[in-house]
């Protein structure tokens, strides 16, 4: 799963949609089109931000295919806390590894809870707190 993307055409790319600028998935703020010219084609202004960095990319681009992350959503229990990081044991394939708990987690994130984490590109990211 992890890695895995897909292609599609520039476009079908809207507000909220995900795409990947730089090796980064990215969530579109905002996509102006201008018409084609005489002999060109439309040209597509894309204004995304990264999911992980939070850093923003502005792209201009013509007829062209794209690629999307598919995101996995996955859950995963708590095994310890130190810091800001939890390491966590994935419930289906029961491999552990350390995430970063985000900001609007912390406190909130306790050992033997399950959360809910996602997959994107080579990145996993904490989520949610499941109830």
């Amino acid at each position: 799963m992890a890695g895995e993307r897909k292609v599609t055409d520039v476009g079908s790319i809207k507000e909220g949609s995900l795409i990947i600028f730089d090796e980064a998935a990215c969530k579109v703020v905002s996509v102006d089109t201008s018409k084609p010219g005489k002999h060109g084609h439309a040209k597509y202004r894309i204004v995304a931000v990264g999911i992980i960095d939070g850093k923003k990319r502005d792209v201009v681009m013509s007829h062209q295919d794209v690629e999307v992350p598919i995101i996995g959503k996955k859950d995963a229990q708590v095994l310890t806390i130190t810091g800001n990081k939890a390491n966590v044991m994935d419930a289906a394939s029961f491999e552990t590894f350390d995430l970063e708990i985000p900001e609007e987690l912390q406190g909130k994130v306790k050992e033997g809870s399950t959360i809910i984490y996602w997959e994107i590109l080579e990145d996993k990211v904490m989520k949610q707190v499941k109830e």
